[in-house]
């Protein structure tokens, strides 16, 4: 795959070897570590299970306070992330600030293996902090995407991206399970154990990441800084998107649907383990097997989607990718067993896999090189905003009720019907035609 890109005037001529593919690729095999074990599969239900009981909180108020928690990083990333982009792209600054929003990530994962029995609100803390510094690496890799692949390319390496992701957070949810079960086999509880998954999980971010760091280049080239400097900077760059807002009609009417189909998989990820147990009885053993196997399902379904995506289109891919979402969320309000569960996981973890990589690869197709942190920026907002809106709605839903997690499920089901419908209004080969031809634009100078 030899990108053509339409390099212009703030790009660097070189084109982008294998090795720096490789080496962005690989970055989705460090960071995934930090959402399987402290999003999704060990952290966030000892926390409800655990850290909030300690202090005194009961069930329905610990998922609530869970999902405040990191409804409150997300608001920090909504907040930011545009500007964060405009101020990246502007300045050439995309590597510059990933390697520093990672190392915060990996030294908040550590401090998070302090947390024990009542220490909520430093728990808390602690997960706004480093899920916050998570998501901007997250916005900042992804950046780097149009710049390293052709438009009809880019499902293929945003396909391979969250496969090799899927892999990581298989392998270190891997080694956490084996910890898990000798630390069980002499006689330790959850509040000994559970540190000792973070540390993994930390180690595993920090060397997965060396490669990306060695290898992936900077391409960009800084513009002049205003006076106002690059804060202001970033801002006009803002302003100019938004007042084309209408060129971009297909790029902003697909953030609205990620928005709110996305509230969907942030909960799923969010409270899938919290579910499990809350509802099957599942231990922490168990959600760490679970959430293997379905890292297993979900690589398989980033990499035989974005396939599929460069051959029938992004938006049909996702249609496909919603429809199995909403078959499987359905079922999941609707099982009885563990054994059914199991098979409910596994269609998430397709479409899971499926979904976040052919969404992130149809914003590449929808974004001009030399704008693309500023609108990978617009999609960690959309995305964040999910974050905040979907765990929060489930937590309030749940606390309201009870704590009868099937209730709370159902909005869930809501959110993905709703994207589904949004997602109708995308013309991809229009979103495509737009971002040619003002690459074009920045071409000619």
């Amino acid at each position: 795959m030899t990108p053509t890109l339409g390099y212009n005037r703030a790009m660097a001529v070189p084109p982008p070897t294998r090795r720096e593919r490789i080496a962005w690729t690989l970055y989705d095999f460090a960071n995934s570590g930090y959402t399987t074990v402290v999003l999704t599969a060990v952290f966030n239900a000892y926390f409800v299970g655990v850290v909030a009981p300690g202090a005194g909180f009961d069930g329905g108020t610990a998922t609530l306070l869970w999902t405040l928690a990191v409804g409150a990083a997300n608001a920090l990333v909504l907040l930011s992330a545009p500007l964060l982009g405009a101020i990246a792209d502007h300045g050439a600054h995309k590597k510059r600030y990933l390697v520093v929003s990672s190392l915060g990530c990996i030294l908040g994962t550590v401090a998070l293996g302090q947390v024990g029995p009542g220490d909520v609100w430093l728990g808390m803390t602690l997960v706004i902090l480093a899920t916050y510094l998570f998501a901007a690496g997250e916005n900042l890799i992804a950046a780097f995407l149009p710049e390293l692949a052709p438009q009809a390319g880019m499902g293929r390496l945003s396909g391979y991206g969250w496969a090799v992701g899927y892999l990581g957070g298989l392998s270190v949810l891997a080694l956490c399970l084996a910890y898990v079960r000798h630390a069980q086999a002499q006689g330790l509880t959850a509040a000994d154990y559970v540190p000792g998954t973070l540390y993994i999980t930390a180690a595993a971010f920090a060397l997965g990441a060396l490669p990306t760091f060695l290898w992936l280049r900077e391409r960009a080239v800084p513009s002049p800084t205003p006076p106002g400097g690059l804060f202001r900077a970033g801002l006009d760059r803002l302003r100019d998107t938004w007042g084309h807002a209408r060129r971009h009609r297909d790029l902003f009417r697909l953030l609205s649907a990620i928005a709110v189909y996305h509230c969907g998989i942030n909960t799923v990820i969010v409270l899938a383990a919290v579910f499990a147990q809350a509802v099957l009885g599942f231990t922490t053993e168990d959600s760490i097997l679970l959430i293997l196997v379905v890292n297993v399902t979900a690589a398989a379904g980033a990499f035989v989607f974005g396939h599929l995506q460069d051959r029938i289109g992004s938006v049909r891919t996702l249609v496909v990718t919603l429809v199995i979402w909403i078959a499987a969320v359905a079922a999941a309000i609707l099982v009885e067993t563990r054994a059914q569960f199991w098979w409910v996981a596994n269609a998430v973890g397709i479409a899971l896999g499926a979904s976040q990589s052919a969404g992130r690869a149809l914003v590449g197709q929808f974004s001009p090189p030399a704008r693309a942190g500023e609108f990978f920026g617009l999609w960690g907002l959309a995305v964040k905003l999910s974050a905040i809106v979907g765990p929060v709605t489930y937590g309030l839903v749940n606390h309201f009720t009870g704590g009868d997690h099937r209730i709370a499920l159902l909005s869930t089901l809501a959110f993905f019907v709703a994207g589904l419908i949004l997602l109708r209004g995308v013309d991809e080969a229009r979103g495509e035609r737009v971002a040619r031809e003002e690459a074009a634009r920045d071409a000619a100078g």
